[in-house]
């Protein structure tokens, strides 16, 4: 991969939601030429509490090598649909989840390069030095993290206005990591969101089984299951330490009652389709 110190001008759509104040907060701290587009009322005001400016989405767009499109996957297909014809030859739509790009609902161009990107966010297995760093947990702000991306393009010019704009937004960044459309949201979402998200409300859940239903003290409660989850990811992923024999028997016990013998059915094509479809309120991917 390609990497590059050269400046690029940015243009940010959604500049002022959740996500596009995370992008838009990095972006300022560069030197590339950054332009903040937001609609909505409050997002403006948010935009310009923080000291930006806000810059109309066809000036913004106009001569932007790249943009980011910091706006929810439902409304990725209406706003393609107008940005795209505006930008220039060239030019790079980047869009910072997988779902609409690998489901087809991005309107696309001749000469304009299509690429996702999307943070790790910071590791479980993260050395953390600061205060600041054990407090971030999503990343963006100082913990480092890694993150994965993906282009439609051979270009490694293309490629590395990617990479710096991806540094850049989900900065402090340790490696970015290259894959494809489709590897992508096969990670995100059926291994991180359909697996990992749905354990960590699992374990929610059974912590307030052990309260509420068994009475148990939270506080207690919430130590062991703490403690004891970190254990469980250090060694399941890691295998710093074996489990115990009876820790084993419990483990058995515990995927025959809660898991489904097919669950590895989720990584098939059809059935990240069928995900990515709930998600994105469409009957069925069409391909």
């Amino acid at each position: 991969m390609t990497t590059t110190t050269d400046t690029y001008t940015i243009a940010v759509l959604g500049a002022g939601g959740k996500m596009g104040m995370r992008v838009s907060n990095n972006l300022a701290r560069t030197d590339h030429t950054v332009f903040y587009v937001e609609n909505s009322p409050a997002g403006q005001q948010r935009t310009t509490d923080a000291g930006r400016s806000l810059t109309d989405a066809p000036t913004a767009v106009a001569d932007a090598d790249i943009v980011v499109f910091a706006v929810p996957d439902l409304a990725l297909s209406p706003v393609t649909a107008e940005i795209v014809p505006l930008m220039k030859e060239g030019a790079i739509v980047l869009t910072l989840d997988p779902a609409a790009a690998y489901a087809g609902l991005l309107t696309t161009r001749e000469g304009i390069i299509q690429a996702v990107a999307h943070p790790c966010h910071p590791s479980i297995f993260l050395q953390r030095q600061t205060p600041e760093e054990w407090a971030d947990t999503f990343g963006g702000i100082a913990a480092p993290q890694d993150a994965i991306a993906a282009i439609e393009s051979d270009d490694a010019a293309k490629q590395a206005i990617v990479e710096a704009t991806v540094r850049a937004i989900y900065a402090p960044i340790i490696d970015v990591h290259w894959v494809t459309i489709k590897q992508l949201a096969q990670l995100e979402p059926t291994l991180v969101e359909t697996v990992a998200c749905m354990i960590g409300s699992l374990l929610n859940e059974a912590l307030d089984e052990a309260i509420n239903t068994m009475g148990v003290p939270e506080a207690a409660a919430r130590s062991i299951l703490y403690g004891h989850t970190q254990v469980a990811l250090a060694n399941g992923l890691r295998g710093d330490n074996p489990f115990s024999d009876a820790c084993l028997i419990a483990m058995d016990y515990g995927r025959e009652s809660i898991i489904k013998d097919d669950w590895k059915k989720i990584f098939r094509d059809d059935e990240l389709d069928k995900n990515l479809a709930r998600m994105l309120h469409l009957d069925t991917i069409e391909r």
